[in-house]
């Protein structure tokens, strides 16, 4: 799927910004190839992502993806850093990952 770019405005930037993760961060995140996951939500498709900013900080995304014009834009709903325990848990599970496709030969 081909991502044209981020759909900001009014109603996401202000919930994306007030945990002071920058909208340039929230970017970097989603096209850093994040840990992507669906977001529990009944009332419409969001999912959740976990990565790394440039400058090596862990952040906390949802996200949904928005069709606008004939593309589909990426539209964050949140955004957050995480905590120590989170990113230990996020970095055991990344390492888990390698070790095991190393194995299978990928």
């Amino acid at each position: 799927m081909k991502i044209a770019g981020f759909d900001w405005d009014r109603g996401n930037w202000p919930k994306c910004g007030k945990h002071g993760v920058s909208r340039e961060e929230i970017e970097q995140v989603l096209l850093r190839n994040p840990a992507v996951m669906a977001d529990p939500n009944p009332d419409e498709p969001r999912m959740r992502a976990i990565g790394k900013t440039a400058a090596g900080r862990y952040v906390f995304l949802v996200f949904m993806l928005r069709r606008i014009g004939g593309e589909t834009r990426l539209r964050p709903i949140s955004a957050r850093y995480m905590h120590k325990k989170e990113i230990d848990h996020y970095e055991n599970q990344t390492q888990a990952h390698a070790i095991a496709a190393q194995r299978r030969g990928c």
